[in-house]
């Protein structure tokens, strides 16, 4: 209703309403001990209907037509509406054609993101088939891939908002299999010229792309992914260094990435955290604190959405790429560390750096990016045991006896019957108990891979031979 009254009005008074109705606006002057029905009879009266119409509120709230106008909590200028309950709103007429049959079959979701990551999958597998290929032979397929990239770009179709983040890996898997050389002293910048490519695309989408459509974020993580990965390669080549510092350095940084990413993903606006009205009354005016809680700051729902939502994408991204670096830089490490100590060193770093990924994925509430995590921290010790066990690396025992490969085979056991009881048990990280102690061991494997990149890189071999 229009508005109410904290008591009904003297008897005896007129009110003035204003009713809406399938035959026009009608202003009526009514006492206020007449009842709704009456109301609705000189309606009908007034504008030539045959029977008197259901009055409802001006917020479609039906009202009782027994009720008098007073105790109703009509006053002057309410305004009431009379229904015809015989005329329904047409139903919204509905196109049909092969235009809306296609419309409602691409959907943006979980079906198109799965099908777009096959994509990426196929476009991989053939920028390394390509590069079995001679040079001149490479084009072709180089050629099809950028412009699958180019295609990816283009804010067109439902899908462009998914298709433009994996457009980045199409221009990846191109610069690779135009960059490719097998030698392990050139690896570095042929990943290093893929970064580029796809920190390039990513820029060349995120200028086209809506900005109100949720890949800015995932943009975002592509270019800053893809530009530092040139910059180390490119440091890296320039300086002439070894291969496997750059694989440590990047491995490393993708370890920390996992701690730090969420100190970073959430960017609140300072004008939800700080009272700015207030900070200049006290800080830069001679003026009184204003007292009760009339400036206090009231946060719209809206604005937290948006934030978390942001964030999230954010986190996800970020997790991505850490466990695509890590997927690459973790065995391309212990393959190209050759040297006794150098190998001691890689293995320390990517053992201790799976263990700090998996911890520090406990910390993550976001599902996605947890699994990913903990899926980067697995491939990481298990990487490890590979080396150990001769199968992966470029050195397996050092001695040849069956000691090392005893101990590896009865870490692994050990570590499967302890998850296995983890899960039965049900406790995990729940406790505090559990939770400092995680926090305690994640921060031990983060400074046993920061110190063991000394060793990795040949930095302490090379003391070490300089000081004998």
């Amino acid at each position: 209703m229009a508005g109410t009254t904290s008591r009904p009005p003297a008897p005896g008074t007129v009110t003035v309403l204003t009713v809406h109705g399938p035959h026009g606006v009608l202003d009526l002057t009514v006492p206020t001990d007449a009842t709704l029905a009456d109301v609705a009879s000189a309606y009908a009266s007034e504008v030539g209907l045959a029977a008197p119409l259901p009055l409802v509120s001006r917020s479609g709230e039906p009202l009782q037509m027994a009720t008098e106008v007073g105790a109703a909590g009509l006053v002057s200028g309410s305004v009431l509406v009379a229904v015809d309950p015989s005329s329904r709103p047409a139903p919204p007429r509905r196109r049909s054609g092969p235009r809306q049959a296609g419309a409602r079959g691409v959907v943006a979701g979980a079906a198109s993101s799965t099908w777009l990551t096959v994509a990426v999958g196929v476009a991989v597998a053939a920028a390394w088939a390509t590069t079995r290929l001679e040079h001149a032979d490479r084009w072709p397929a180089i050629a099809v891939l950028l412009l699958a990239a180019l295609i990816g770009c283009l804010p067109i179709g439902t899908l462009a908002t998914q298709r433009v983040l994996t457009a980045p890996a199409f221009a990846a898997a191109a610069g690779f299999a135009a960059a490719w050389d097998p030698l392990d002293e050139r690896m570095p910048t042929v990943f290093g010229a893929a970064a580029l490519a796809a920190a390039v695309t990513a820029a060349v989408g995120r200028a086209l792309a809506d900005p109100d459509a949720g890949a800015e974020d995932g943009l975002w993580i592509w270019m800053i992914v893809g530009s530092g990965w040139f910059v180390l390669a490119g440091v890296g080549a320039l300086t002439n260094v070894a291969p496997q510092v750059v694989w440590a350095v990047l491995y490393l940084m993708a370890v920390l990435g996992g701690r730090f990413v969420p100190e970073v993903a959430i960017d609140v606006p300072d004008q939800y955290l700080l009272d700015l009205e207030r900070l200049a009354v006290t800080a830069w005016s001679a003026r009184e604190r204003p007292k009760g809680r009339r400036g206090r700051i009231v946060v719209p729902e809206q604005a937290v959405s948006v934030v978390a939502a942001r964030g999230a994408r954010r986190i996800s991204a970020a997790a991505i790429a850490i466990l695509v670096v890590v997927v690459i830089s973790a065995p391309l490490l212990l393959w190209t560390a050759d040297l006794p100590l150098d190998r001691i060193g890689a293995r320390c770093l990517v053992g201790f750096g799976g263990g700090a990924l998996l911890l520090a994925a406990r910390s993550y509430r976001h599902v996605l990016a947890r699994r990913l995590l903990r899926l980067a921290g697995v491939v990481s010790i298990g990487l490890v045991a590979l080396t150990v066990l001769g199968v992966l690396g470029s050195g397996g025992p050092a001695d040849g006896s069956g000691l090392p490969v005893l101990l590896a085979l009865c870490a692994i056991a050990i570590a499967a019957i302890l998850v296995l009881v983890g899960v039965l048990v049900g406790r995990g990280w729940r406790s505090a108990w559990w939770s400092r102690r995680a926090e305690i061991a994640e921060s031990l494997c983060g400074s046993f891979a920061v110190g063991a990149l000394v060793v990795a890189v040949g930095f302490f071999r090379h003391l070490w031979e300089v000081t004998g």
